[in-house]
């Protein structure tokens, strides 16, 4: 595991927390594809919230000077997907994330406890 990946990544779901998102989960996929080390998955209450949750992510990144490689899905903001190469957050409406599943996808990655992204 990359730590500049993993601190990203802590900072993500404290960012994800900070907005409200719902069921956060971030997951370890590192051992298990070559797509990327760390997949953030969570909920936003409506579209507008989805997007909302996007812009902050890239926003507070893009302070620290990490910024995102491609960003799917804005438009329509039922599923965004940023790409941050190590890093994959996908941020879904409810019923856009019951549908596609990807922690039952994923479900032999690591998860990241988020307590360990609020304690920072």
């Amino acid at each position: 595991m990359d730590k500049k990946s993993t601190d990203i990544t802590l900072k993500i779901l404290k960012i994800l927390d900070d907005k409200k998102a719902l069921d956060i989960k971030g997951l370890y996929v590192g051992e298990l594809t070559t797509v990327a080390d760390y997949f953030v998955i969570a909920s936003g209450t409506s579209t507008t919230h989805v997007k909302s949750l996007c812009d902050e992510i890239s926003e507070k990144l893009a302070e620290d000077g990490v910024y995102v490689n491609h960003i799917e899905g804005y438009n329509s903001a039922t599923w965004i997907l940023m790409d941050y190469g190590s890093i994959v957050v996908h941020i879904f409406t409810k019923d856009e994330r019951s549908f596609y599943s990807l922690e039952r996808l994923w479900g032999d990655a690591k998860e990241i406890a988020l307590d360990n992204a609020l304690s920072d």
